[in-house]
C-alpha cells in the first residue's frame, strides 16, 4: 500500500462532503477535522509501516520453522564409513531366518 500523502485524506474528505452538499470553509471546525485527518494519516501510515515489518519477520520465522521440520523429519544418513553397496554385501550369516516349527510325527496336540 502505497503512504498517504500530508493532506490527501482532508481533500478527500472534503470533496466527500461537498457531495452530500456540506462544505468546509476556513475556521476552526475545518482545521479541527484537518487535525484530525493528519493525525489519521499518521496513524494508517504508521501502522502499515509496522504490519510490513512483522510480515518481514513472520516470513523468517515460517522459514526457520520449516527448516527444523525438514531437518526432523528428513531421511537418516549413513555412517560415513558405510556406503548404500556395503550394506548390500553384508555376509548372510548376519541374518538368520527363525526355524520353522515342526511337528514330530505321532504326536498331537489335545
Amino acid at each position: 500500500m502505497k503512504p498517504i500523502q500530508k493532506d490527501e485524506l482532508f481533500e478527500h474528505l472534503g470533496q466527500f462532503l461537498k457531495t452530500k452538499g456540506i462544505e468546509l470553509k476556513e475556521g476552526s471546525y475545518a482545521n479541527g477535522i484537518q487535525n484530525g485527518c493528519a493525525l489519521l494519516t499518521d496513524a494508517i501510515n504508521l501502522s502499515q509501516k509496522g504490519i510490513r515489518r512483522a510480515k518481514v519477520e513472520i516470513d523468517q520465522k515460517v522459514e526457520k520453522m520449516r527448516q527444523v521440520i525438514h531437518e526432523k523429519t528428513a531421511p537418516k544418513t549413513k555412517p560415513a564409513g558405510q556406503s548404500p553397496a556395503a550394506t548390500a554385501a553384508a555376509p548372510r550369516s548376519a541374518v538368520r531366518k527363525p526355524k520353522a516349527k515342526t511337528a514330530k510325527p505321532g504326536s498331537t496336540k489335545r
